[in-house]
């Protein structure tokens, strides 16, 4: 058997550098939405094989070294809290929330290839890289100064343009202010023009994963009139690798489905091979917590929000946040600030989510900061 190749002792002293300043950058990795505490050191042996997900979850695969059972499980999971109809739905667990919406609105996009789709100013950046990918005409729409997509200059613009099928791009909790854009709101307006086809698309990366399991949530799911949902599943589940999932009516998925007969397999998935190992990280994670226990990381972390916009704002510098949102909204941060912290601002302002691995302690430490860097 051939000897193990070694590092040398330069690359070794750069891997175990790399993983301190991992360990020191943790705690202050407050302004993105990536959970920082979970253990996933049982699933270790399984990175031994070299495992792949290619092709439809729900079908046969010649590589039979994947995890495409885990998947299943995971998707129906998924399928359930967003309240998806029984048996008429598909999906599969993507990269992240960027490949799960470049799915939803592929599947628009086949179904009404002269549509256009209609987005907010605060819709994520990566949306409108998708659309011109995909050539899908698109128009960006105004946001309310809260986050929330202007839902009157929707309507008016659906009825200059009331002979294109229209496909909604809706937030489910924006990037940078946590709004959801209401879909009762939304579908009451494709009602009230008498629009006869459309197709909504939420995404829901973050809020996903928190509106199913709080007492009064917005209407963000299938039951309220999405056509397909991404979430991400390294954001309040926490995953060492990005991952998340998708979820469309399977009425609509099959009408784009090819039969490949090299893999074996449908060719329904944005890519070919998938992982096999964010499929094992989401099934690990979900058969661990459990339901309660995703509902403690739900609760704890909106206890957490509110702790820190109560203290932000009790040492003078306002802050805010939606129903129901672990994204607390303040001005922008003096650049010294965001030497120390990692902060994610967009023009005049910026912000903190209050994952699990974001304590009070760390909360009360960057009010102090901030203090102290302001003018």
């Amino acid at each position: 058997m051939n000897q193990r190749p070694q590092l040398s002792a330069a690359d070794q002293r750069r891997l175990d550098g790399l993983a301190a300043s991992f360990g020191d950058l943790r705690k202050r990795n407050i302004g993105y939405p990536c959970n920082q505490d979970f253990d996933y050191s049982e699933l270790a042996p399984f990175f031994a094989w070299s495992a792949n997900n290619i092709g439809d979850p729900f079908g046969p695969s010649n590589y039979r070294l994947n995890t495409l059972g885990f998947e299943r499980e995971v998707l129906g999971e998924f399928a359930r809290l967003a309240q998806a109809e029984e048996g008429q739905w598909w999906g599969y667990v993507t990269s992240g929330g960027t490949e799960g919406n470049m799915y939803g609105l592929y599947v628009a996009r086949e179904l009404f290839p002269d549509g256009i789709c209609y987005f907010s100013e605060d819709t994520h950046y990566s949306v409108a890289k998708v659309l011109r990918l995909q050539h899908t005409r698109s128009i960006m729409l105004k946001s309310q100064p809260n986050g929330e997509l202007d839902y009157t200059d929707l309507r008016e613009t659906l009825r200059i343009h009331r002979d294109a099928p229209p496909i909604i791009f809706a937030n489910i909790g924006t990037t940078m202010k946590g709004a959801v854009d209401n879909l009762a709101t939304v579908r009451g307006i494709l009602a009230e023009l008498a629009i006869p086809a459309s197709y909504i698309h939420a995404d829901a990366a973050l809020s996903g994963m928190i509106l199913p399991f709080v007492d009064e949530p917005q209407p963000w799911n299938f039951s309220a009139g999405a056509d397909s949902i991404s979430i991400s599943g390294h954001k309040l589940l926490g995953s060492p690798l990005p991952c998340g999932i998708v979820l469309a009516k399977k009425r609509n998925v099959e009408r784009i489905a090819r039969s490949i007969e090299y893999i074996g397999a449908l060719d329904t998935t944005i890519a070919g091979s998938r992982s096999a190992f964010g499929p094992l990280f989401l099934w690990y994670r979900l058969r661990t917590l459990g339901t309660s226990g995703v509902t403690e990381i739900v609760r704890r972390s909106l206890e957490l929000a509110a702790f820190a916009e109560e203290r932000m704002n009790a040492a003078g510098i306002p802050a805010w946040r939606h129903k129901n949102s672990v994204t607390v909204v303040f001005p922008r941060p003096p650049a010294a600030l965001m030497e120390k912290w990692i902060i994610a601002p967009k023009g005049n302002i910026g912000h903190i989510i209050t994952l699990p691995h974001v304590t009070e302690n760390i909360i009360t430490e960057f009010i102090a900061d901030f203090v102290k860097a302001r003018p």
